[in-house]
This record gives structure tokens, C-alpha cells and sequence, in this order.
């Protein structure tokens, strides 16, 4: 089946960061387990006015996450996709390696520092497998399933967001230049000696 897109939004401007929402759980896809991390996700992205292309929630079967991923990293309409679920290490946990199957190029340091960032609040956020990567000119983000998790991981995305969707838009550069890399800005030269005056 297509993946399931909100209909109807009154869109902000058309800079505006795109996002889609994946949830990623079996007993989630039954009906058996409400969908907080995902509501987490959303709520994040509507209190910072962003525009939510997408939201579905599937079982963690590569079979169906896959073709949502391709769906929407492919469509042109999607700046970021925030998965949720499936990044742990039980048998059924599969999203990390159907995100893998489909990201083009890794953007590791933004995994880890997502699990460094997890740390202050959990001692087992080391066991999250959760991947970044970009495919095209989209991010693909795959966050713990847990609420906690998942905020942990937009505290560390959301700071980046506005430049990394610029990059990958091709609007801005990926290099800002730093103090730390030119020094402090330098006062104009001022010469104290008096002009010269030809008699």
C-alpha cells in the first residue's frame, strides 16, 4: 500500500523543513500499543512550524519499511524522515538495517552523538543501533522506540536542522568559517600619523 499522507495542511512557506514520520513496531501496527514516540515527533515538528508531509506506522518488517523510505526519500517532497523503533537488539528489531538498505551516503557522527547524548539519561543508550544516513536529498533518522529516546535524538537534530537541510538543498555551503578559525574580528586600521600636506 502507498504510504499514508496528510491531506488538507495549509503549508508555511515553501522554505519550510519537510518532514515524514515512521513508526516502526509489530505489537504498534496491531493496535496493541499506542503510538507515543510517534505523537512526540509530531508534536516537535508542528510547535516548530514545520510542515508534516507523512506519518505511518508499520510492523518491523523490511518489506514494509523499505518501500515507505523509497516513497518518500525519492518523491522530492521530504526533507528529513525521523523513524522510530526497531534500533535495539531483539530478534524482530530490523529498522536499522531496512534505513541502511536504503541511505546512500552515512552521516555516522549525527548517530553518535545522539547515542553520547542518551547517556545522561540512560546507561544502556550505547545498545541503540540507530543509524543517519542521506539518501538523495533527504536525511533518514531512526531514533529508539521509547519516548525518551526519541527525545534524546531531537535535542541533538534540531540545532543542526536548518543548516543540514540548507546543505542538502544546496542553498548554503557545508563550511561556515569559525572564530576559532580566523580569530576574533580585527578593528580597522586607524592611522595616527597626520596627513601630509604639500606646501
Amino acid at each position: 500500500p502507498a504510504p499514508a499522507v496528510l491531506q488538507g495542511r495549509v503549508g508555511p512557506p515553501v522554505r519550510s523543513i519537510r518532514v515524514a514520520i515512521l513508526t516502526c513496531s509489530d505489537q504498534g501496527s496491531q493496535g496493541l500499543r499506542e503510538d507515543r514516540s510517534g505523537d512526540l515527533v509530531q508534536a516537535w515538528a508542528e510547535e516548530r512550524d514545520y510542515v508534516l508531509v507523512a506519518r505511518d506506522l508499520v510492523p518491523d518488517e523490511s518489506s514494509e519499511i523499505v518501500p515507505r523510505l523509497l516513497a518518500w526519500c525519492d518523491g522530492g517532497e521530504v526533507d528529513v524522515v525521523v523513524c522510530t523503533g526497531g534500533t535495539g537488539f531483539g530478534p524482530r528489531d530490523g529498522t536499522t538495517e531496512a534505513a541502511r538498505a536504503v541511505i546512500q551516503r552515512g552521516a555516522d557522527g549525527l548517530a553518535e552523538a545522539i547515542r553520547r547524548a542518551g547517556e545522561a539519561s540512560t546507561p544502556f543508550a550505547p545498545l541503540s543501533r540507530g543509524v543517519a544516513g542521506i539518501r538523495g536529498r533527504t536525511l533518514v533518522l531512526t531514533l529508539p522506540g521509547s519516548p525518551g529516546g526519541v527525545r534524546d535524538g531531537l535535542a541533538v537534530l534540531h540545532p543542526l536542522l536548518d543548516h543540514l537541510v540548507a546543505i542538502l538543498r544546496g542553498e548554503e555551503s557545508e563550511h561556515r568559517p569559525t572564530e576559532s578559525e580566523h580569530g576574533p574580528p580585527q578593528p580597522e586600521f586607524v592611522s595616527t600619523r597626520p596627513e601630509r600636506t604639500d606646501s
